[in-house]
């Protein structure tokens, strides 16, 4: 039987067949497989989607939601604890409406919440068909229900998020793949997110 894992055990994946695997599949389906993958398919993902399927804001929060309305994307990341989490991701409201630009953070258990904090970003394009989720800004405003807003110095947030960036690269209709920077350089962290809707 097809799997995700299986169709990234090769050192030159066939990105097509992945995505087509993904797309033919429900969601809960699709959400199982792609928590399956640990960080060698991760990484050999991550380095076959360069250039492979544009995504701009639109994958992450489609254009026709209002302001502050949340869309989450379920994740798994290749850190050996806490590594199951989502990003939530919402159009920008009020001054900023309308501009390029999405707001969001990380929802994670309690306790990670509570000691790490939120991690809440701003999404923008960046480059030929990528996003980047850049934790140097956070946004001036959250939905109701969202945590406060923390800067990301604050906290364990200091040695998670403070100073990182997180560039996006598009796989599937739902599904996308990350890599973490910090000062710019590149740091041994991928994860891969799973839009619900």
């Amino acid at each position: 039987m097809t799997t995700l894992k299986s169709l990234l055990s090769s050192d030159r994946p066939d990105l097509p067949a992945v995505t087509a695997h993904l797309d033919s599949l429900e969601p809960a389906a699709r959400l199982a497989e792609v928590r399956s993958l640990g960080s060698a398919e991760q990484s050999r993902l991550y380095d076959a989607a360069r250039g492979y399927r544009r995504i701009d804001l639109a994958h992450f929060v489609p254009p026709g939601l209002p302001p502050l309305a949340e869309v989450v994307h379920d994740g798994k990341n290749n850190l050996p604890a806490f590594s199951l989490f989502a990003k939530v991701f919402c159009h920008p409201d009020g001054d900023r409406a309308g501009a390029p630009e999405l707001w969001g953070y990380n929802r994670g258990s309690a306790l990670v919440e509570t000691a790490v904090g939120p991690g809440y970003f701003v999404a923008r394009p960046h480059g030929d068909g990528e996003v980047v989720i850049d934790y140097l800004e956070v946004p001036p405003r959250r939905p109701g229900g969202w945590p406060p807003i923390l800067p990301n110095s604050a906290r364990l947030s200091r040695f998670v998020y403070y100073r990182t960036q997180d560039f996006m690269r598009g796989v599937s209709e739902h599904v996308s793949i990350g890599h973490a920077t910090r000062d710019g350089k590149d740091l041994p962290n991928w994860f891969v997110l799973c839009r619900r809707a």
